[in-house]
């Protein structure tokens, strides 16, 4: 297993999710961080696009499952990143997906609540 990661911080999505009434019919924002694990050495020896993970196809897929399902939970939306995360390229050896509300419905002053999940190749 590579110790190479491709870190994508700040993915700025929309969509439901949540247990609370108005969390299920309105839109939220959420903050998505993904950590890939693969080999990169291909890509450092020869500095071709071709041989690493495609970042905005990797964006591109968290975005979709937001775009197009609803959770009560965020463990679950960020299973199913993870997911298809993996199935997106057979070079991807793992994955860390974070996800937060960026605006949490708890009574207190909390800038954001989330979950982090690892996600491996059986």
């Amino acid at each position: 297993m590579a110790h190479d990661v491709i870190e994508l911080r700040g993915l700025r999505v929309s969509g439901i999710v949540g247990v609370l009434a108005h969390e299920r019919t309105q839109v939220q924002p959420l903050d998505i961080d993904l950590d890939v694990e693969a080999d990169l050495g291909p890509a450092g020896a020869s500095d071709d696009l071709a041989d690493t993970i495609d970042y905005g196809a990797l964006c591109a897929v968290a975005e979709e499952v937001v775009a197009t399902t609803e959770f009560a939970l965020l463990e679950a939306l960020a299973e199913r990143i993870a997911t298809s995360v993996l199935a997106a390229d057979a070079r991807i050896e793992a994955v860390t997906v974070w996800v937060r509300k960026l605006r949490p419905p708890v009574a207190q002053q909390l800038s954001t609540s989330g979950v982090r999940i690892t996600r491996s190749r059986a």
